[in-house]
């Protein structure tokens, strides 16, 4: 069968015919896993037996740092820029030591390869430690924070070699071009597709490739981060770059659930949902999907899978274009919120400029607030109680307005509510604010 395909290319377009295996040829699955799937020497082995039901195809992996890693590594950036630096260097050896425990408890005939490029990560961090600071906080939390994926996936690589599963370790830094916006970098998408599409990899029918969730690189060769839980976002622009057939997001859950299981014992597996209903639970807090991962997905139709590596047989959730109907109420708390209250200071309306000031210190200061309510000459948001930022805050919107901030709060979203599943959960409660639609309610309450 032959269909044509339209081809624009700046101000002309071009017809080409192509036949519908060449424009579905792909059969590259993407993988990732994330920090909980290998932070025991247990769930690595799981994940070379996940694996290993996928060989003979064509895989990428990405993978996060081991459970509570960045976190350790985030200590050691504090400590580095703060002046404490045999605190840094301390906290460091004691993220070495867990990695090596690991490496040697999984490798006999490759540890010595994996133990030389271990060394040469933990080189690159102490030969900084032993520096003193003079960039931002952001440049060095990058160039710290990151060699916690770079060290994840040495050690895993090796073990897969070890178990026998054939794969090549990819340094992510040489692939995912960024702008050195530290900490949150942006994707130079085009540069990063001349590098992907230089492997050739859709040409080789068999081949694992396994690299780092999080991390990118500038043109200057320094190491950036894509914002915190950006694994998820990496697997999503390898899975668009690629034509991936799937991304599958291995997690410790049964897949996508309606609720936090840990804060309400009933929540129940959602076995099917749009990615507009995905983005929507992202934007309200769920912790289910980085944010970002969507819309790379969405732009080429490519279905995300969420499955469970604790138990690989349960179903999980499918994420699609398709618009699924019929979905429970979804519940999202968030806890740790602030309130600020805005107040004209000379009693006029809060027009066009006022708003338009505070959306400029929100752009300034990388803040979005979680819920907004103005009134005539009045303005609340709601926001995550992040002390710094706050302070900022009020300070810089203290030019405009006069500021009150009240802390100590949660925000309780609901989609696709009913009456008595809202009425059960704010009830005792001691409601500061509503906002509501036809398809969902949010309120901001203290205990």
């Amino acid at each position: 069968m032959v269909l044509y395909k339209i081809i624009f290319c700046s101000t002309n377009i071009y017809f080409s015919l192509c036949s519908i295996d060449q424009i579905f040829a792909s059969t590259m699955k993407v993988f990732k896993f994330g920090g909980a799937s290998a932070n025991t020497v247990e769930r690595i082995q799981n994940i070379a037996s996940i694996i290993k039901q996928y060989e003979g195809g064509q895989l990428m992996i990405i993978i996060s740092a081991m459970g509570k890693t960045t976190n350790a590594l985030e200590k050691v950036t504090e400590a580095f820029f703060d002046g404490k630096k045999d605190d840094a260097l301390n906290l460091f050896e004691a993220i070495k030591q867990q990695h090596l425990t690991k490496a040697k408890y999984l490798m006999v005939t490759h540890y010595n390869e994996c133990l030389a490029q271990l060394n040469d990560f933990f080189t690159e961090v102490e030969w900084l430690l032993h520096d003193n600071p003079v960039r931002s906080y952001d440049y060095y939390y990058d160039q710290i924070v990151c060699v916690g994926e770079l060290l994840s996936t040495c050690i895993i690589s090796h073990y897969l070699n070890e178990a026998g599963i054939e794969n090549e370790w990819k340094d992510v830094r040489d692939i995912i071009r960024t702008d050195n916006n530290f900490r949150d970098a942006n994707i130079d998408w085009e540069r990063t597709k001349l590098v992907v599409d230089s492997w050739k990899i859709t040409e080789q029918p068999s081949a694992i490739y396994i690299t780092q969730g999080f991390v990118g690189c500038t043109d200057e060769n320094e190491s950036t981060t894509l914002g915190r839980e950006g694994s998820d976002y990496t697997a999503a622009i390898f899975a668009n770059l690629l034509n991936a057939e799937s991304l599958t997001i291995w997690k410790d859950v049964e897949g996508v659930m309606n609720a936090d299981p840990k804060e309400f014992a009933d929540a129940q597996l959602i076995s099917e949902l749009s990615f507009d209903e995905v983005i929507e639970m992202a934007y309200y807090g769920a912790q289910v999907i980085h944010p970002k991962t969507i819309k790379p997905l969405q732009n080429k139709g490519i279905p995300l899978y969420v499955k469970c590596f604790l138990d690989p047989a349960l179903p999980g959730t499918v994420i699609h274009k398709k618009h699924v109907k019929n979905l429970p109420p979804i519940i999202v708390v968030k806890q740790q919120q602030a309130l600020v209250h805005l107040h004209s200071q000379d009693f006029s309306f809060v027009g066009e400029k006022p708003m338009a000031q505070l959306y400029e210190i929100f752009a300034q200061l990388k803040m979005r607030p979680n819920l907004i309510q103005t009134g005539a000459i009045s303005v609340q948001l709601c926001l995550d109680d992040k002390s710094d930022k706050i302070e900022q805050l009020a300070a810089a919107a203290a030019n405009v307005f006069d500021v009150q901030v009240e802390k100590n709060l949660l925000l309780l979203t609901i989609r696709h509510y009913t009456t008595e599943l809202f009425e059960q959960l704010t009830n005792s409660k001691n409601i500061i604010l509503t906002q509501q639609t036809k398809q969902t309610i949010q309120v901001l309450y203290s205990e």
